[in-house]
């Protein structure tokens, strides 16, 4: 990015969606926690609307970066998981908030659908996904962040160059994961909340 570019370039926060924006469901069927799979299933996390309503009038951007392979993997269908992005949007419209953009990674190297089966660039921990937004946005990673709940996340984050914040319960087996790895995250965080409260803080110092 050029010295003309930055100048007239924005700060952005990077969110990943389930659970930093939604909540995560539990399936019986298979034991697990996961993404939700259709929009009765997609409810926003308490207190997310009001946080990012403070990030919208911080002025800074507000954009989604998610992988999300439930298409590839034959768990729900394209239109459902449009249904639940405009479900997204609309709740967080009537709670005052707006995300300026969302991208995600529809893919996974070992989908059922052929045409989501790679090995691709936008898929985290690869940053493919947040470059693209740099580029569309002309984002000023220098005072930008990442938010995310997962390692992956943290590792794209901190591929491109922003701050980034890990929200943990702080269960042990998440923090050694972080070390076995070797990531380390420059704040952790308990909630989608208690992030921007913090990004609400540094801003008044800085000014």
């Amino acid at each position: 990015m050029d010295l003309l570019s930055l100048q007239h370039s924005r700060s952005a926060v990077f969110l990943d969606r389930d659970g930093v924006i939604n909540e995560m469901v539990y399936n019986p069927e298979f034991g697990l926690v996961d993404s939700p799979s259709n929009p009765k299933e997609f409810i926003l996390l308490p207190s997310v609307g009001d946080a990012i309503r403070k990030l919208n009038l911080m002025g800074v951007l507000v954009i989604v970066v998610s992988n999300q392979p439930g298409v590839a993997k034959g768990r729900y269908s394209l239109a459902l998981h449009n249904a639940m992005t405009e479900k997204m949007h609309l709740e967080l419209t009537q709670a005052g908030a707006k995300l300026d953009a969302v991208y995600y990674c529809l893919h996974h190297p070992e989908a059922k659908l052929a045409e989501y089966r790679k090995v691709c660039e936008c898929r985290k921990p690869k940053p493919g996904i947040l470059w693209q937004a740099v580029r569309d946005w002309n984002i000023n990673l220098q005072s930008s962040y990442l938010i995310g709940d997962g390692v992956t996340d943290i590792v794209a984050g901190q591929a491109v160059g922003v701050s980034t914040l890990f929200i943990s319960s702080k269960k042990p087996y998440i923090l050694e994961e972080l070390d076995k790895q070797n990531v380390h995250p420059d704040i952790i965080v308990s909630s989608l909340a208690d992030a921007v409260g913090i990004l609400e803080k540094m801003e008044r110092h800085d000014e």
